[in-house]
């Protein structure tokens, strides 16, 4: 009797300690500071990053502003191969130019894949030269099971990475660059008499929210990496392949708000990010949700609340454990957030970071 006892006693625990309805896609929570793990799921599983793919652009152009090699108000001009890219765009023309130091409010406010091949150039000279030096970067950070094919996310089979990885590397920009903290938090930008607005409604939405980006192509679905603060406490959550703006909206926030509410006991007996034993097959390729999430062509994202995984199983999303009181006053603006999304969608009809 008291051994059931026990066991009920760590069954329970282990139900108070895991976030509500977990069984989504990758997903990661950690301090970057130190790098304390609070919950992982999947981490090392490969995934498309999308448009999380920039952050790592920003971490090189930060690295060549330190080096002295650029300063903020180098001109970048606009090329014939950055005019090609897809939506989201700033569309200058052939020949145009903007300041670094805006191409870098550009690249993370609007996500634009334009922008993010003329910072490559005005970097490191040419497209390619710049992946080189993102896959430099990523080796360096230990981000093992990273390969980046462009700058800028748009769909390709070689650009694969892990919420494991991403996390390194946001943690690489907020420990390294905090002097580029404002430049995540930004909600809008204006450039002439075009005004941008973040894609990421939780700056919004979500009370200590400071960061970072989001990202979505069909192949991968809807992925975040977020940061927030409270009380001094600085978490970041890690969110991959959602079916909408609205679940992975729930989904981060689901599981910053049980790792605030748990941080003084995971903060002590949590693992590292390396210390995280490896939980997937590093034979398994990136899943791809192009059928699941949007619809099987088109580039409009479907309604069901499921998603379907590399292995073909269906995992229901999450239900939320958030306060009604929150829920409640950010609704209005979390509805006007997603369909402003969903009206940049008919209106471009882009693939990339919807949101």
């Amino acid at each position: 009797m008291m051994l059931r006892r026990a066991g009920l006693g760590l069954l329970v625990g282990a139900i108070l300690m895991a976030p509500v309805g977990a069984s989504a896609g990758p997903a990661l929570v950690f301090e970057p500071y130190n790098g304390t793990v609070f919950y992982a799921e999947d981490p090392d599983a490969q995934w498309f990053p999308a448009s999380l793919t920039k952050l790592m652009t920003a971490y090189v152009a930060f690295q060549a502003l330190k080096d002295g090699s650029l300063k903020p108000d180098t001109k970048l001009i606009c090329s014939k191969e950055a005019t090609e890219q897809a939506p989201s765009k700033l569309w200058l023309k052939v020949g145009e130019s903007i300041t670094l130091d805006v191409a870098l409010k550009v690249l993370i406010v609007e996500s634009a894949n334009d922008v993010a091949v003329m910072i490559a150039e005005g970097v490191a000279g040419s497209q390619d030269a710049f992946v080189q030096r993102m896959n430099e970067a990523a080796q360096h950070l230990a981000m093992t099971h990273t390969r980046y094919a462009n700058v800028n996310g748009l769909p390709n089979e070689e650009q694969v990475t892990t919420a494991r990885d991403l996390a390194k590397l946001t943690r690489a920009i907020i420990v390294e660059f905090p002097e580029y903290a404002g430049l995540f938090q930004t909600i809008q930008v204006q450039v002439g008499n075009k005004v941008m607005r973040s894609h990421n409604g939780m700056l919004v939405s979500y009370p200590g929210a400071d960061g970072m980006k989001t990202g979505f192509i069909c192949e991968s679905g809807f992925n975040i990496v977020v940061s927030a603060t409270r009380d001094g406490r600085k978490l970041v959550a890690v969110v991959l392949g959602e079916p909408s703006i609205a679940s992975r909206r729930e989904r981060a926030t689901d599981l910053l708000d049980n790792g605030f509410r748990r941080y003084f006991w995971k903060s002590l007996f949590g693992t590292s990010l390396d210390g995280l034993a490896i939980q997937a097959s590093l034979t398994d390729g990136p899943a791809h949700l192009k059928d699941s999430v949007c619809g099987g062509g088109g580039t409009k994202p479907v309604t069901s609340r499921k998603r379907i995984t590399k292995k073909g199983k269906s995992r229901a999303a999450l239900n939320l454990d958030a306060d009604s009181a929150v829920a409640a006053a950010t609704a209005t603006v979390n509805g006007a957030t997603d369909a402003a999304a969903a009206d940049h969608r008919s209106r471009e009809g882009h693939q990339e970071d919807l949101a």
